[in-house]
């Protein structure tokens, strides 16, 4: 009777492939994150581009000027605000990435290790029930001549 094969380090393998779920998860995270701040900066563009549109119109009076200009400054500032909370979720994106590699080869690892354990087994034990068939074959077979 064939021995099952057991690999040792199951549980490090379960657990590496929990690490990489939740590095996945991370970094879906991350993207959704990043992708919401890049519209919410496409959009404040958006509104700024309006607005210089409507400058022609906004001429009037010195305040309706001092209004434009303010809000188009405000728009300006909001705009950079966004970029660079937009930078910094990049760089998190990049983080969360390289991560979820790096979890993903650690998995890889032992799962190679693993199949490379599973199939050495199974040669060996191959190799021990084609030795035991041998033996056996040998002993019910002998020769008249011994």
């Amino acid at each position: 009777m064939s021995k099952q094969f057991s690999f040792k380090l199951d549980k490090v393998l379960d657990y590496r492939e929990q690490l990489e779920e939740q590095a996945k998860g991370a970094l879906a995270r991350a993207k959704a994150a990043r992708d919401e701040q890049a519209a919410k900066v496409s959009e404040l563009e958006e509104l700024l581009r309006e607005h210089l549109l409507k400058e022609s119109g906004s001429h009037k009076s010195a305040n309706d000027m001092w209004l434009w200009r303010q809000y188009k400054e405000a728009l300006d500032q909001d705009i950079s605000i966004a970029q660079m909370n937009l930078n910094s979720l990049e760089l998190k994106l990049q983080r969360c990435r390289a991560e979820a590699v790096e979890r993903s080869k650690d998995k890889k690892l032992l799962e190679k290790l693993k199949a490379t354990q599973s199939k050495k087994h199974h040669e060996e034990e191959n190799a021990r029930q084609e030795k035991e068939n041998d033996e056996m074959a040998t002993l019910r077979y002998k020769s008249k001549d011994f």
